[in-house]
């Protein structure tokens, strides 16, 4: 019985290539691969550790774009480079805000406004309940639900990121907790 050392059925071919260091005058081997430019990210030049080190101490992605084109960048690499649309965009054909404000939020004086009769002071809680469009008796189910759809309609994001929905967002927080803290301490 003849017994072979596995070292003997070796080949020449059966040995892995030794890259060389792509750096001109390097007979090292090249081991570590390093993007050729920003263009082509996927060819690679390979070099040996030391040289490596040096071409990415030199290495500058940005190299060459104005400031403006390297903001572009990096806010198309804050999505991931993927198209985004604005949000909360409510406009088209048949859209009407399903939120009536009852004059509340208006910045001008409407005829319905100058046609109510006036009230001198309203209390907090009253205030409150008119924002929310309630009376009493109030149930804590009834107001947090009137709360979640008041937030979806307001909110800032909805809208675009709009200053008067963000008030408007205010007044109804504050109503929130007004009413929470009047009905249900």
């Amino acid at each position: 019985m003849v017994r072979t050392r596995i070292e003997d059925m070796r080949t020449p071919e059966a040995e892995t290539p030794v890259r060389p260091c792509d750096h001109p005058g390097c007979s090292a081997a090249g081991a570590y691969r390093a993007p050729r430019s920003r263009a082509a990210l996927n060819m690679f030049h390979w070099f040996c550790i030391d040289h490596v080190r040096a071409y990415n101490t030199a290495w500058n992605y940005y190299a060459g774009m104005s400031a403006a084109e390297i903001e572009r960048e990096i806010r198309n690499d804050t999505v991931w480079q993927r198209p985004t649309w604005p949000m909360g965009v409510r406009g088209g054909i048949g859209y009407r805000p399903r939120f009536r404000d009852f004059g509340l939020f208006e910045d001008g004086e409407t005829e319905e406004r100058r046609a109510a009769p006036k009230r001198q002071h309203l209390s907090p809680q009253e205030q409150a309940l008119t924002v929310f469009n309630l009376a009493p008796p109030l149930t804590l189910v009834a107001l947090k639900a009137r709360y979640k759809e008041l937030v979806k309609l307001n909110h800032p994001d909805a809208h675009g990121g709009d200053k008067a929905a963000e008030e408007r967002l205010k007044i109804i927080n504050l109503a929130y907790s007004t009413l929470k803290a009047s009905y249900f301490p």
